[in-house]
């Protein structure tokens, strides 16, 4: 698929407790819905763990590549929380007291409760552009090209709100889906290829789905192109109806 004028983005997940499988992460779903409805071009995913050098690495080489890099986790209070060390470094700049972020959660806690373990959550590399968080007082920010957010889902959630309107899109990726049950893939596949070779704007996969008695394939048409994704699923449920299948629009049940 291409969109050239769709700019693109990469998510990193940091945070040792990702890789481990204690933590379940569902911040990628919720970013990837939201980047397309923006127009924004989600290309890579990375999950990385609490490393200084790999997060400084993994930073430098992604704000290159992509016009946008969207990081989550590693902003608390404790020892571990080192993604705005890492970031500060990444960027050649010094990790310093944001004065609007300090002044911010100085006066939110009462005397004596803003200690050094919240300080960190108001201290960032120099330069950096707050994110707004309404659902508890330590801000993300931006610097450059990254976007830092929390790793708790809600509050990233209402960060990414807070972002959204400053970041520059494009048109919003929209998706269409045709599903067939009892389908497999190996009988549409050479039908779905000359599909996608005709529709070249398009991302159009195939996706098998077992839930029980309810197996098949779902056939999915991304893009910025409307009038084609819906041209291209009508293609695919006419591929599915020639295979004795009966084809069904939208994604299959849950």
């Amino acid at each position: 698929m291409t969109e050239t004028a769709n700019p693109t983005a990469c998510i990193v997940v940091i945070g040792n407790e990702i890789l481990s499988g204690r933590t379940q992460d569902v911040n990628v779903k919720f970013l990837a819905t939201r980047l397309a409805e923006l127009g924004i071009a989600l290309r890579e995913v990375r999950i990385i763990p609490d490393i200084e050098a790999t997060i400084i690495a993994t930073i430098n080489e992604m704000r290159a590549a992509f016009a946008h890099v969207f990081t989550t986790g590693g902003i608390g209070p404790t020892h571990d929380d080192i993604t705005s060390p890492c970031i500060a470094a990444a960027f050649g700049v010094p990790w310093e007291p944001h004065p609007e972020a300090w002044a911010n959660m100085e006066r939110h806690y009462k005397p004596g409760e803003f200690n050094a373990a919240r300080q960190r959550m108001a201290t960032m590399p120099r330069g950096a552009r707050l994110i707004e968080n309404a659902i508890s007082i330590a801000p993300g920010f931006s610097i450059g090209n990254v976007h830092v957010m929390a790793g708790v889902p809600r509050i990233m959630q209402a960060m990414f709100e807070s972002l959204a309107p400053t970041l520059p899109g494009g048109k919003p990726i929209r998706a269409r889906a045709v599903h067939g049950q009892r389908l497999l893939e190996g009988r549409l596949a050479a039908g779905l290829a000359a599909i996608q070779a005709r529709y070249p704007t398009l991302d159009i996969g195939s996706y098998p789905y077992y839930r029980g008695d309810n197996n098949g394939v779902a056939i999915v048409a991304k893009g910025t192109d409307e009038a084609a994704s819906a041209a291209a699923i009508a293609e695919a449920a006419a591929l599915i109806e020639s295979l004795g299948v009966s084809p069904i629009l939208g994604e299959p049940p849950i």
